[in-house]
Formats: C-alpha cells, sequence, structure tokens
C-alpha cells in the first residue's frame, strides 16, 4: 500500500533504529545485560573481544534474515530486503553509540539500574518510532512475523519464544567460554518486561508524529448504520451479582425485543474465528498472569499484528453495532453504552445493589461458597473496571457515563425493569 510522505517515514525509521542502538549500549555500559535480541552479540563480544558487538549483531540479525528466506522460499519479498541495509545500520549504530557512551561508568548498583531502566525508555522510544515510520523493521521483528504467519502461532508467543531462545544461547556460551553467567542479567529481564509496554503507552500518549504523518486530503466522515437507524437499544451495565442480566431480560421480554448476553458469546465466535470457549474465557476482562500480559506487550513491536484480546474485542464491537443497526434490542456488558456513541435511540443504564442483595444472589445463582463471593464479587468488578478503561478510557462505574442508574436491592428486578421502561419512554427513546 502506498505510503504519504515517505521520505519523512525513511528518517524516522533511521532515527528509531539510532535510538534503539543507543539503548542497546546504555544497557551494555550498566554492565546488568542487555535486551534478549542482543545478548547473543553481547556474550560474543565478552568472547571475542576483537569482533565488536555491533559487528556481532549485523551476523546474528543476518541469520534471522536468511531463517526468513528459508521458511518463506519463493514468498520472499520486499519485506525482507528492506531489512538487509536496516540490520547494517542497526549494527553500525550500535557501535556508534558504545563509542559515544565509552566514558559511562556506573559508580555503584543503584546507578546501574538506572542505567537499565533509561535503557528500556530509550529502546522503547526508538521502536515506538520504527512503528511510526512504518516502512520496514528489524529482522527480530521479520522472523516473529513470518513464523507466527508461516505457523500459524500467535505472534506474542512467538516473540516470547525468540527472545527466551536468544537468552539460553546466550547463557550457554558464556558458561561455556566464560565458566560464569556474564552478558545476561537482570538488565535483560527488565528488557524484556518492560520494553514492550514502555512502547505501548508511547504508542497511546505521543501523538505528534500522527499528526505529520497524516494525509492532506482528509478522508469524508460517513455515518455508520446504528448511528442512522431508528431501532432503540437499552445497555446494562451492572455490578456482579446486582441482577443485571434477569432485570435485562425482563425488560426485553415486556418489550417483545431481542435480548443479548450470553447469546453475544456465539456471534462474537463466529466474527472473529475464535472459538466460543475462547470468547466465554476472554471477553470482558485483560488477560492476567505474567506470561500473558508479556505475550500481549510483544504486539507493541508490530503495527500490522493485533492481540487476541484486541481482536476479540473489535469482532464484538462490529458485532454489537450491526444488533443495534437491525433491530431493537436489550444489550448487557461488553462495553456497549461505549461501543453504541452515537446511537440517537441508546438508553444507557448502570445497575447496582447492595452487599448483601449481591452476595446472596452470588451463592444461589451461581453456587459459589460463602466464604468466596465477596472475593469473587470483588475480582468481577475489578475485572469490568479493568476492561472498560483499557478500550474506553473511562471508568466501568463512573455514573456519569448512563442516562440512569437502579438499585436492584431496593426496588427489586420486577421493579427496576419498570423503572427502566418508563424512564425510557420519557426521554423518547422508546418508539410509541
Amino acid at each position: 500500500m502506498k505510503k504519504n510522505n515517505i521520505g519523512f517515514r525513511i528518517l524516522l525509521l533511521i532515527a528509531g533504529i539510532f535510538i534503539i542502538g543507543h539503548g542497546v549500549a546504555l544497557s551494555i555500559r550498566s554492565d546488568l545485560g542487555t535486551s534478549p535480541i542482543s545478548s547473543i552479540p553481547y556474550v560474543l563480544n565478552l568472547i571475542i573481544p576483537n569482533v565488536s558487538v555491533g559487528t556481532f549483531a549485523i551476523i546474528i540479525n543476518g541469520l534471522m534474515l536468511l531463517i526468513q528466506v528459508v521458511i518463506l522460499r519463493k514468498k520472499t519479498g520486499i519485506n525482507q530486503l528492506i531489512q538487509i541495509p536496516l540490520l547494517i545500520l542497526f549494527g553500525l549504530f550500535i557501535d556508534v553509540n558504545l563509542y559515544l557512551t565509552e566514558s559511562l561508568v556506573p559508580a555503584n548498583y543503584i546507578w546501574q539500574l538506572l542505567t537499565v531502566i533509561l535503557s528500556c525508555f530509550v529502546m522503547a522510544f526508538g521502536i515506538f518510532l520504527e512503528l511510526k515510520a512504518d516502512v520496514g523493521y528489524l529482522p527480530g521483528e521479520g522472523l516473529t512475523l513470518v513464523i507466527s504467519e508461516a505457523f500459524d502461532m500467535d505472534f506474542g508467543k512467538t516473540k516470547v519464544t525468540i527472545d527466551t531462545s536468544f537468552v539460553i544461547i546466550a547463557v550457554v556460551l558464556a558458561f561455556t567460554f566464560h565458566g560464569k553467567l556474564e552478558g545476561v542479567r537482570e538488565g535483560t529481564v527488565m528488557a524484556a518486561l518492560f520494553v514492550g509496554t514502555i512502547a505501548s503507552f508511547y504508542q497511546k500518549r505521543v501523538t505528534i508524529f500522527d499528526k505529520l504523518l497524516q494525509t492532506k486530503k482528509d478522508i469524508e466522515y460517513i455515518p455508520q448504520p446504528y448511528m442512522t437507524t431508528d431501532n432503540f437499544v437499552i445497555t446494562i451495565s451492572r455490578q456482579y451479582g446486582s441482577g443485571g442480566h434477569a432485570v435485562g431480560e425482563r425488560i426485553a421480554e415486556k418489550l417483545g425485543i431481542s435480548f443479548y448476553d450470553s447469546k453475544l458469546i456465539d456471534l462474537t465466535a463466529l466474527a472473529s474465528g475464535f472459538t466460543p470457549e475462547y470468547v466465554e474465557k476472554h471477553e470482558q476482562k485483560l488477560p492476567n498472569g505474567l506470561l500473558d500480559k508479556l505475550y500481549n506487550n510483544n504486539y507493541a513491536y508490530v503495527n500490522e499484528v493485533i492481540p487476541p484480546n484486541d481482536k476479540l474485542f473489535i469482532a464484538q464491537t462490529g458485532v454489537i453495532r450491526n444488533i443495534a443497526a437491525s433491530e431493537s434490542c436489550v444489550i448487557v456488558g461488553r462495553a456497549a453504552n461505549f461501543i453504541l456513541k452515537g446511537h440517537k435511540k441508546c438508553f444507557n443504564v448502570f445497575v447496582h445493589a447492595d452487599t448483601d442483595f449481591r452476595k446472596k444472589r452470588v451463592e444461589q445463582n451461581y453456587l459459589v461458597s460463602p466464604q468466596d463471593s465477596i472475593k469473587v464479587m470483588d475480582r468481577k468488578d475489578r475485572e469490568r473496571d479493568e476492561y472498560s478503561r483499557h478500550y474506553t478510557g473511562r471508568h466501568w462505574d463512573n455514573l456519569n457515563e448512563y442516562d440512569m442508574t437502579v438499585e436492584t436491592s431496593l426496588f427489586g428486578i420486577e421493579g427496576t425493569a419498570n423503572m427502566i421502561i418508563d424512564a425510557a419512554e420519557k426521554a423518547g427513546i422508546l418508539k410509541s
């Protein structure tokens, strides 16, 4: 696809690679280990000091490019060709920056740690510029893309596997030729954990390059079908155990319209290609655990690759908007109040209840033990808030985001449903 401002993009890419090289040099100067992808060149330099880190980086990156060619064979194309000058520049820039930082010798462990932290922010900014340029990438990212696409593997997991393999090889080399661990330390772990996260932060917060790279001609805005339909939608966001599902179901029955809650799981599965079991497990919450977060952080390395959770949200967004465009309905959860922004007949409700009411429902309806019910309620609500903040930038329980809030513990399921219908009628949302 033809890109605008190609000259500026190339300069941005070169600047990004230079800054990544500077980050690598800083991490080496910290003497606490460098990034996973640079760990082998660094350890090889410690073994053979006469050959520079940059030279070894060119060799190792060249091997990664060669592996891409072997996998792709006749499908090898411009993306691999572009990597040749980039890997050479990367190696040269590492050596240049090692020369520029030659006098940097951290006096103690605290300064070493600070140098590693600085190197993570510097490398992440270089990766950010590389992504914004969007005209090429280094062989590390290229190899991850090729393997993940050729063998239908998850990009984040592939990236972690490659990085881990590099670290293991570097450790084996260090012990084999030095008899001790050198070149791979806590700085390597910090780079693996935090560089992707920091790059994602830059992606979200630094917008100046988007403005500089935008096309001269603005794209004409065309309202989507869900914004122009005469169908009405009532969205129900709810505290866990407050009876939001039952309230929504009762409203749909009274109005004779469709009700969407668990039904959205199957529809999202069809739209996304994920299994219904995967959708049910991962929707409305962000992945937990260090490995899951590490996998997702690695998606910051290449613009074209979308993390599975984001794919899920995008697919579900399309499903919800298509439903809203085609029929009047009640939708429970899934950030539908945000997804349907611009819908002229959308009435957004937040349902909540006191602790005792919720606790009783959780124990009776979901068969949660009395000892665990409070913890389960808190965890579910926290997951919903984290999900909302991640995808909408808003707290899920911010009552300013809703047209109406109701406490089911005061009015009961039936009473709450009647109140919402009455309010929606008075607001002119429901069809006469």
